[in-house]
């Protein structure tokens, strides 16, 4: 039984890239799953997705390029304004400027930085870097 299947996936598609992959099987994948995989292949860290539809709730195969050095959900899910993103950037990232936090807005998914621009805040999804 999966009580976070984004954690879950994050996860998968880690251990994948420390092991060499070339790709990961995520299953079972939703929405939220795939657009935050999107977000990573926006930004460089995997390749393509593709979604196969097996008549059991489909998978979706995500290409990997060996570019992320972590990932992971975030847990409680923190709601942040706009001035409280470098407390968390300090938190779940190594540097400035290395990596980014996937955050739930009222305009969707996106990273910190494209919600600093917006002048937007939300709630806190995953890290990357």
């Amino acid at each position: 039984m999966l009580n976070d299947p984004l954690a879950d996936a994050l996860s998968k598609v880690l251990n994948a890239e420390f092991a060499g992959k070339k790709e990961c099987i995520i299953k079972p994948y939703s929405k939220l799953i795939k657009a935050v995989f999107k977000i990573m292949q926006r930004e460089g860290y995997v390749g393509d997705q593709k979604e196969v539809d097996d008549g059991r709730g489909g998978y979706l195969i995500v290409n990997l390029i060996g570019a992320i050095n972590k990932c992971g959900a975030i847990k409680p899910r923190y709601d942040v304004g706009i001035d409280e993103f470098e407390k968390f950037e300090k938190r779940y990232l190594p540097a400035k400027d290395f990596g980014f936090l996937i955050v739930s807005t009222s305009k969707g998914l996106m990273t910190h930085i494209e919600a600093k621009k917006a002048g937007i805040g939300g709630k806190l999804i995953a890290f990357v870097y």
